[in-house]
């Protein structure tokens, strides 16, 4: 890895740092890159019920993706599900290019059933499938949050699913971002959506609860409701 290229890294079990990168998250210990909720096919999906969107965001979250292992040079790519969006927007184009990122990585790439993925029920890929959580280290991977039974102390679950969102306001303007979403109890990371055209649930922050914003390289954190 290019550590010019590095980006902020947060300790949020007292020892093991996760580097945030823009909408995914690197494991530098395990060497491994987390994203969730890619939705390819989504902009497929609006084409064929009549409503006009450009197929470049399926690009986008690929050439995000190719531009995250060129910097951090992952051994695992984990997808915390979602990387579909529907049967209708699986289209031979979609699944053609899923196709040739994977011939073009040389890490093992592991997807967490979401249930967007179980919806599309396509071809299979040349790559893993889980529909159970997946435990690395004291990281918890899954794509809705883990009911409090699977969690276990001083371990993180890290899940996607909702596609946090924080708002931004000054008096002439507002913002919404995509964040990564701490709930310190349970120990949860919640990934913002990977792709650009998911939508977002705006997410309450407070006490127990931090929102971290990445915009340009440099990290906010936010961990009282924004003036």
């Amino acid at each position: 890895m290019d550590d010019r290229a590095a980006g902020p890294q947060v300790d949020l079990l007292q020892g093991e740092k996760l580097m945030l990168l823009e909408r995914a998250v690197y494991v530098p210990e395990y060497q491994a890159l987390l994203l969730s909720d890619v939705h390819l096919g989504k902009a497929e999906t609006f084409q064929m019920a009549g409503i006009p969107v450009a197929q470049q965001v399926n690009d986008e979250s690929l050439e995000r993706l190719r531009s995250h292992c060129d910097q951090v040079q992952p051994q695992r790519i984990f997808i915390l599900g979602d990387l579909f969006h529907s049967r209708q927007g699986l289209v031979p184009e979609v699944a053609a290019a899923w196709s040739t990122f994977l011939k073009g990585t040389d890490a093992r790439v592991t997807l967490i059933i979401g249930n967007h993925d179980r919806a599309a029920s396509g071809p299979v890929f040349d790559m893993d499938y889980s529909t159970d959580p997946i435990s690395l280290g004291r990281l918890l991977l899954s794509h809705e949050p883990a009911s409090p039974d699977l969690l276990v102390k001083g371990h993180l679950n890290v899940c996607g699913h909702v596609h946090p969102v924080v708002q931004l306001q000054s008096p002439t303007d507002s913002l919404r971002l995509p964040c990564f979403y701490h709930e310190h109890q349970p120990q949860r990371l919640t990934l913002p959506s990977f792709g650009s055209f998911t939508g977002g649930y705006e997410i309450t922050i407070g006490k127990g609860r931090t929102a971290y914003i990445l915009m340009e390289g440099c990290l906010m954190t936010l961990d009282s409701p924004p003036a």
